[in-house]
């Protein structure tokens, strides 16, 4: 039923569907969950990965980093398509849903967890197996909903209050609440940490009543695809480390944003631009 990893301790958590992404060069790999953990893995964390996707998905790319998968007939299989007003996304196939208890024991004490679902497919109530974790939650699948044709829309997210106040941190983006500037102060109300990224425009973070701007870097942009996943996992790590939410939002908003000149997982931050970042950071 499962392909079982190494059962070492592990620093960085992540539970969320690996998804199969359909492009004109075929599909790639893609999904919250593979471009949060490549890019934990690139900061030299040790990382965990739970998931739920068919045997016949190959996970070469995830190498470095250990995968429980939970095997399904189907891996979640999305379509983006640009248009002059936004993209559209389509979800073609969906994957089973991520039983809690198939996160092994040792990772249960990672010191960072990240609940990263896409389609409804992590139980919020599973926060609970991670009382001493600093919980990070990016919770675009539980704001989101699709029509008879597989297109998704925006939708309120129903575990806000009771998940909010136990996460260390929260990433949306401008996009998962439609640009609702009310569900986002409801969001700041109930999360000790929010964050709220805006592609081009950066990020704004919101803490202990205050709220601030990080621009992002200008880059000639190739590919936003995982941008904010990079950005989510970066600023979880970060925050982490130092325990400083503007520190940290400085720091993921400037990986993020080398990321957008790649395609693919070729955006996952490299050596150089993590150690310039951080650099940036401490001046």
């Amino acid at each position: 039923m499962f392909n079982m990893a190494p059962l070492e301790p592990v620093d960085y958590l992540v539970l969320g569907h690996i998804t199969e992404d359909m492009t004109p060069s075929g599909p790639r790999l893609g999904g919250t969950a593979v471009f949060s953990a490549l890019t934990a893995r690139a900061l030299g964390l040790r990382v965990g990965l739970v998931t739920s996707a068919s045997e016949a998905t190959p996970l070469d790319a995830l190498s470095g980093v250990y995968v429980v998968r939970s095997t399904s007939p189907h891996t979640t299989t999305f379509e983006n398509i640009k248009t002059a007003n936004g993209r559209i996304q389509i979800l073609h196939r969906q994957a089973s849903p991520i039983p809690g208890d198939v996160v092994p024991g040792p990772w249960r004490r990672a010191p960072i967890v990240h609940l990263g679902p896409i389609v409804h497919e992590v139980d919020p109530a599973c926060a609970s197996l991670f009382s001493e974790a600093l919980l990070g939650v990016t919770p675009q699948g539980w704001m989101r909903t699709w029509d008879e044709d597989g297109r998704i829309w925006p939708q309120r997210w129903d575990s806000a209050e009771t998940l909010g106040p136990q996460a260390g941190a929260v990433v949306i983006s401008r996009e998962d609440v439609g640009g609702d500037e009310e569900v986002i102060e409801a969001l700041a109300h109930h999360t000790r940490v929010l964050v709220v990224t805006e592609g081009p425009a950066g990020c704004l973070l919101y803490w202990n009543g205050d709220r601030r701007r990080f621009h992002a870097l200008e880059m000639a942009e190739v590919d936003t695809t995982g941008a904010g996943d990079i950005f989510a996992a970066a600023f979880f790590a970060r925050l982490y480390a130092t325990r400083d939410p503007w520190e940290a939002a400085r720091f993921a908003t400037r990986l993020a944003s080398y990321s957008v000149a790649r395609s693919g997982l070729d955006a996952i931050p490299n050596r150089k631009e993590i150690e310039e970042s951080s650099m940036e950071v401490l001046h």
